[in-house]
């Protein structure tokens, strides 16, 4: 039996600066690779052309025809790429607003069951779906013709073909990029030797020489991202590596997460103290900067700097959470993980610099990291619902009301009471309890 893979990005860097004029040539071929990303957005990122989506074969017979590459004078490697490249994202914002309207219909209560199943019926069946947005009699052989018609004599079919589509004009729209900082390079393209990478140009059997940090050579599709203006290359590497098993990961345990204290286990260890810190002092450089710039824009309209130290803040803020992540799953030696759904950012009050710093948490880099991570060790991670998970005394289970001077269920010190039970612990460790206790009772969104 095959080992398990997950895939994980790699990346390299320019050595030195990269030649004013070979840069020039890279953006050339990104401001290309960003032309043709829009015209497939344009041309086939609306309704009439679902049909064309799959497997893709007529866009890119389309795209051949339509003479845009020659026009542009874009090598055949790139070109097709990002068509491809643009291709996949309208697919995966077809499956965004299919997710939306399909949630939209499970929460309305105007609807009769039967009407629930026949849409959603709709939003499954590709062939279904896109024929009722192009006002087209539903079609279809086989089996699922079967359960069409046993389905749809049960409801009023206009109606809800009429409300399918409002849903997707309101929730789906055409795709734009204004990204001409990169682009995606097939192994035809490049090739590997003397201490850096050889790139094809837009010139016939030209290649520019970037010498590398390391010397390292991968034979996959890559994606080279340009820095104009420190004239700097880095490249994404896609790799596969094998699933680690750890016969010493066996524990299950429930975690936390926080602003300040990154993540807290049912039994109270601490991970990424720190991290509230790294995190103001990011957040309040920005609002300097920011507050700065709109001050003096016409007399420094530069930004060279300014993104040159944000990256740096941005590099030291995530070294220090893979670091605490690296600690957590070393120390903790977990077989599962338990986990509320991470809320999205909640602003609340009158104070702008916690405001400001709640927008700029890095829930979302967190959780990608922690999941990437898990991955490769073959640690579950399991979502458990969060309703009410901090407020829920883990000791008696009675969901507790606010209390003077602090949130609801607890004291301003950010300790739990129960006053029930009296129960009383850190916060966060009532909350990893109630993690763990869900996910091992009826409280599990998904595992991955």
């Amino acid at each position: 039996m095959p080992s398990k893979t997950v895939y994980k990005i790699i990346h390299q860097y320019s050595r030195g600066s990269v030649a004013p004029e070979d840069m020039q040539k890279l953006r050339e071929i990104a401001a290309d690779y960003g032309k043709v990303k829009n015209y497939v957005y344009a041309r086939y990122g609306g309704t009439a052309s679902l049909s064309k989506l799959y497997p893709g074969y007529t866009v890119q017979n389309e795209m051949t025809a339509c003479g845009l590459r020659n026009d542009l004078g874009m090598p055949s490697v790139y070109f097709y790429l990002a068509v491809f490249d643009a291709l996949g994202e309208i697919k995966a914002q077809w499956t965004r607003t299919k997710a939306r309207i399909q949630k939209n219909v499970s929460r309305n209560e105007g609807f009769t069951e039967d009407e629930k199943h026949y849409l959603c019926f709709l939003l499954k069946i590709s062939n279904a779906f896109e024929q009722v947005l192009n006002r087209k009699p539903v079609e279809l052989t086989g089996e699922l013709a079967a359960q069409y018609e046993s389905i749809s004599s049960r409801v009023e079919t206009e109606r809800l073909h009429r409300y399918l589509r409002r849903q997707v004009r309101k929730y789906h729209v055409k795709l734009q990029t204004e990204n001409t900082s990169g682009f995606a390079i097939s192994e035809r393209a490049y090739r590997y030797g003397d201490g850096g990478i050889y790139i094809s140009t837009k010139e016939k059997r030209k290649r520019i020489f970037v010498p590398l940090t390391d010397h390292n050579q991968y034979k996959s599709q890559l994606y080279m991202k340009l820095d104009p203006e420190e004239n700097t290359l880095e490249i994404h590497v896609p790799i596969q590596t094998a699933v680690r098993r750890n016969p010493g990961y066996t524990k299950k345990i429930g975690i936390a997460f926080g602003m300040y204290t990154m993540l807290t286990t049912d039994e109270g260890h601490r991970y990424g103290e720190e991290l509230g810190t790294y995190q103001t002092a990011y957040a309040d450089w920005i609002r300097m900067k920011t507050a700065s710039y709109q001050r003096n824009r016409e007399s420094n309209p530069g930004r060279k700097k300014y993104q040159s130290q944000k990256r740096k803040l941005e590099e030291r803020l995530h070294g220090y959470i893979n670091q605490e992540l690296n600690r957590f799953l070393q120390t903790e030696k977990p077989r599962t993980i338990y986990m509320a759904k991470l809320p999205g950012a909640q602003v609340r009050g009158g104070n702008k610099r916690i405001n400001h710093s709640v927008s700029l948490w890095q829930r979302g880099y967190i959780r990608k990291r922690l999941a990437q991570k898990c991955g490769e060790q073959s640690v579950e991670i399991v979502e458990v619902l969060g309703k009410d998970i901090s407020r829920e005394c883990s000791r008696c289970g009675l969901i507790t009301a606010g209390r003077p001077g602090g949130t609801a269920g607890t004291k301003p010190d950010r300790s739990f009471y129960c006053p029930s039970c009296g129960y009383e612990a850190e916060e966060k460790t009532n909350t990893a309890r109630n993690a763990k206790k869900r996910g091992q009772g009826e409280g599990v969104l998904y595992g991955s």
